[in-house]
């Protein structure tokens, strides 16, 4: 009984409500599935890794809905894959009645996967009504409606059909009801911003003039959609231009609303006069620990903590405690260029092999160096394409190694930073940043074999290859 009762309770703690499926039932199993969202991993991906129990929690959630998460490994299972066009991991693709809908490219935490989700199987514009209008504009997040007199209004059909493709950035709503766009005196497009945000220094609403089109309402939104000092989270941070300036501290609008926009207001204040020359956020400290972390800051102040990133991804900490006028200050001396940005970086390494070690520290002065081309790796300790490349690539470096101007570097993308236009999505990502050309560098897409390599450089580098043959 005793055994039992063990056994049992292993099946209940051990439950998933992710599906897993595999070459032999994806075919035959995937069409049983409204909509699913399926995740092909690698096990020793460590992304992969991270994704995991967010993945696992927002399928719990889901897990009553007409929603399905399923997970294949790509390692086991190759030729479900390789049909998909796997290439990194983790990647994330939509499904419809069995049919591959739809790349995911929204969130990789729990709440966000859920969000994004669910609004893939609501009406991409949700018609409002005097029953459900005031608890849409309720909503935490901002809100877009469309306020029209007629739905056979010129605008009105082309809001219906932008809506569309722009679901998955956005919620939207729309009505036709005379009552209510008399009571609200809106008309067209008007983005509500959420209730809990509502301050002095910015209007509650703002209204879109001209014509309704998709490239117009995308402007309108990405200018004005999160004000001036938006709530920054994981799932939205790439929203928000550059430089931004992001006060971390314990944002938390369901337990503590006052003391939320108490710091908000203050950073407004003062980002009032220089919206024109910043983005200003508020975030939790929780949500971004690796970031501070990386900045030499735990996120356990009592008062914000302020840091700037530029278009290059460079932060700058504000070191004094936050105040009114130490806010004023720090932003004056970043403006000024008195400060100096915080890098991420292993120690400077002694070079000593056949492929130049790139840290933080150094990658300016080695892959932003103007008068060398360079091929550079950007790997991570426990990915296994990184360890099945390294040989190949020592080799590389070996056969290079005669080539002044010609450099074969890597560096390790999980404990160091590099520039914005180094972005890294999956490991190995390898770029060539030619003498002439550091600002826009070339992500490689070739083989992954010596001579292919080669082929490479002898068709791009800046002066002729010599080779040394091993």
């Amino acid at each position: 009984m005793k055994l039992f009762v063990v056994c049992f309770l292993f099946a209940v703690a051990s439950a998933s409500d992710v599906v897993e499926l595999t070459d032999s039932d994806f075919e035959t199993r995937i069409g049983e599935f409204s909509t699913a969202l399926v995740e092909f991993f690698a096990p020793w991906c460590g992304h992969c890794k991270r994704l995991a129990p967010e993945y696992e929690k927002a399928a719990t959630q889901l897990r009553d809905s007409e929603i399905t998460l399923v997970k294949v490994d790509c390692i086991a299972n190759t030729e479900v894959c390789s049909k998909f066009g796997v290439s990194g991991y983790p990647t994330l693709k939509i499904f419809r009645g069995g049919e591959n809908d739809a790349d995911y490219n929204g969130p990789r935490e729990a709440d966000g996967i859920v969000k994004h989700m669910r609004k893939q199987v609501e009406p991409a514009s949700l018609l409002l009504t005097s029953e459900n209008y005031e608890k849409f504009l309720a909503r935490e997040e901002a809100v877009v409606v469309g306020y029209f007199a007629d739905a056979e209004d010129s605008d009105a059909k082309a809001f219906q059909t932008l809506t569309s493709s722009l679901r998955d950035d956005y919620v939207f709503g729309h009505t036709y009801d005379s009552d209510i766009i008399e009571k609200a005196g809106l008309q067209g497009v008007v983005l509500h911003r959420p209730l809990r945000l509502k301050s002095k220094f910015e209007e509650q609403t703002v209204s879109m003039t001209g014509k309704v089109t998709q490239s117009a309402v995308k402007s309108f939104l990405k200018e004005n959609f999160h004000g001036l000092c938006g709530v920054m989270t994981q799932g939205n941070v790439g929203d928000f231009e550059k430089p931004v300036v992001t006060a971390f501290y314990n944002v938390d609008y369901v337990k503590n609303p006052k003391g939320t926009n108490y710091w908000r207001n203050r950073v407004m204040k003062v980002g009032k006069d220089l919206a024109d020359e910043y983005r200003f956020a508020i975030a939790n400290t929780a949500d971004f620990s690796q970031l501070l972390a990386d900045v030499g800051m735990s996120g356990s102040s009592e008062t914000p903590v302020v840091v700037v990133r530029d278009a290059d991804d460079r932060k700058y900490v504000m070191d004094e405690e936050f105040n009114m006028d130490t806010f004023k200050a720090f932003l004056a001396k970043y403006k000024n260029g008195d400060i100096k940005p915080k890098i991420k970086s292993e120690p400077v390494p002694d070079q000593d092999g056949p492929v130049t070690v790139v840290v933080g520290e150094n990658f300016d002065e080695i892959v932003m160096d103007e008068s060398k081309d360079v091929l550079i790796e950007f790997y991570a300790p426990w990915c296994g394409h990184c360890k099945s490349l390294a040989p190949k690539w020592d080799e590389l470096g070996e056969k290079m190694k005669e080539n002044e101007d010609l450099v074969i570097a890597k560096i390790d993308a999980t404990a160091n930073d590099s520039p914005a236009q180094f972005a890294v999505s999956g490991f190995p990502t390898i770029y060539w940043a030619p003498k002439d050309n550091k600002k826009n560098p070339t992500k490689y897409n070739g083989g992954r074999e010596v001579s292919d390599f080669i082929s490479f450089l002898e068709k791009n580098s800046s002066t002729k290859l010599k080779k040394t043959e091993l």
